[in-house]
């Protein structure tokens, strides 16, 4: 696999691979690994390409969706190019808080938010809740008369749109637990409506993530608009902004995911196109997106710690593993391989190695069936590990979680977290 095909800012360069005009062997070498390393050029391009997706007569927030990559350092950078946030916790508003970014940037969506996260999000001035049931919306509407504040709200309704994606990362779908069904969505409306502590801001879809296909994206807007008239028509509600949510793929193997632009204008299209045949004021639009932003902009970098071979199986054990990157074991994901060294001397060695790490699971691989020619003490690059690779990092077998750094001006790479240490893991576990 050739790296620019991942990204065009990952290259050979006199057989090294660089990130920009980094040298990943230097810095696997100087701060160790596991190490992830996120070019910001790469998650600049990406996001501007929402921002300017959409024609002016339409006021848009390209929300960034915090669960893909939470590193504050990168959502301080996102807020400067002009993101707002998509959050599902108040961590994650604590996050946005420490970075300077006020809460009035923020959607706060999740289908069980807890008294405290709600209480805590209004006291900070949450942009808008993304409520997920009618049981939600009570309890809501309950905190912000105790706190004697008006919630700001909008409805995620469940099209039961089959985004055919990975069924772990569908939320479309009338049996997955996103939303508010069709069917029950009028009612909440309608007690939103009546109530004085809440306020209705506009209505929420999000079918699911790494869509490589984007006409589920129209039929779930079809279905978002069909509720957006008849809330007029019954109700007398008149909805103005609309969520799209986000879930755009990338590429991780020979994928050809869709044009952001295209699909943004497309959708543009089909909501003025409503808003012109129904005589309607057009609304303000939102995307979610977050693996699209950073997925492509980030690797994690991995040395070989043993080349074993059990027989007619060859494996490289390396010192990252599944609590380093947990899509593999979790959705069998894949995830390009491939050495930061490039040895001609050694291609007539080439083996199929499975990639995998040191955690006592058989599950604990980052990827099988490899063709590559290995030396102990190698190191490796994971692509395609920007997204829900950091996030979902555990501390199983007692492993601290990898570095983190962040590239600007294709040249200087900045530490955004420092390695995890057994007593960073040992400080919450009192009398010590």
């Amino acid at each position: 696999m050739k790296p620019e095909t991942i990204n065009p800012n990952l290259s050979y360069q006199q057989g090294t691979l660089h990130f920009g005009q980094v040298n990943l062997h230097h810095l696997a070498q100087e701060h160790g690994t596991p190490l992830y390393v996120y070019c910001f050029e790469s998650i600049q391009k990406a996001f501007l390409e929402y921002a300017h997706a959409c024609p002016n007569d339409f006021k848009v927030n390209i929300c960034y969706a915090v669960k893909a990559n939470s590193n504050i350092h990168l959502l301080r950078e996102l807020a400067t190019l002009g993101a707002h946030f998509d959050i599902v916790s108040a961590g994650e508003l604590k996050r946005l808080l420490t970075a300077g970014i006020p809460a009035q940037k923020a959607v706060f969506a999740g289908v069980g938010k807890t008294k405290e996260e709600i209480k805590f999000a209004l006291t900070q001035h949450i942009g808008c809740f993304n409520v997920e049931s009618f049981q939600e919306m009570q309890r809501i509407a309950q905190i912000a008369r105790e706190l004697n504040q008006i919630a700001t709200v909008s409805l995620r309704v469940n099209p039961d749109v089959d985004a055919q994606t990975h069924p772990y990362i569908s939320t479309g779908l009338k049996e997955n637990k996103f939303g508010v069904p069709f069917n029950q969505a009028l009612e909440v409306y309608r007690f939103a409506n009546a109530h004085p502590h809440l306020s209705i801001h506009g209505i929420d879809c999000h079918i699911g993530s790494q869509l490589i296909d984007s006409s589920p994206y129209s039929n779930a807007l079809d279905r978002v608009l069909s509720l957006v008239d008849e809330l007029a028509k019954t109700e007398k509600i008149i909805i103005n902004h609309l969520d799209l949510g986000g879930g755009l793929g990338i590429r991780y193997k020979n994928e050809t995911p869709p044009n952001t632009q295209h699909v943004l204008q497309s959708l543009a299209a089909q909501v003025k196109n409503w808003a012109v045949k129904n005589n309607k004021v057009l609304p303000s639009l939102s995307f979610e997106p977050g693996r699209s932003i950073v997925g492509n902009a980030g690797i994690l970098l991995t040395e070989v710690q043993y080349l074993k071979t059990n027989e007619d199986k060859q494996f490289a054990v390396v010192d990252a593993a599944m609590n380093d990157l947990m899509r593999p074991a979790l959705y069998q994901a894949y995830h390009g391989v491939i050495p930061i060294t490039l040895n001609a001397n050694r291609t007539q060695h080439i083996k199929t190695y499975d990639i995998v790490g040191p955690v006592c699971e058989t599950g604990d691989w980052l990827a099988k069936n490899r063709e590559l020619s290995l030396s102990q003490g190698d190191f490796l690059a994971i692509l395609s590990a920007g997204a829900y690779g950091q996030t979902m990092a555990s501390n199983y077998n007692t492993r601290g979680r990898a570095a983190e750094i962040l590239i600007k001006n294709r040249h200087q790479p900045i530490l955004i977290r420092r390695r995890e240490t057994i007593d960073d893991q040992l400080i919450t576990e009192t009398n010590l």
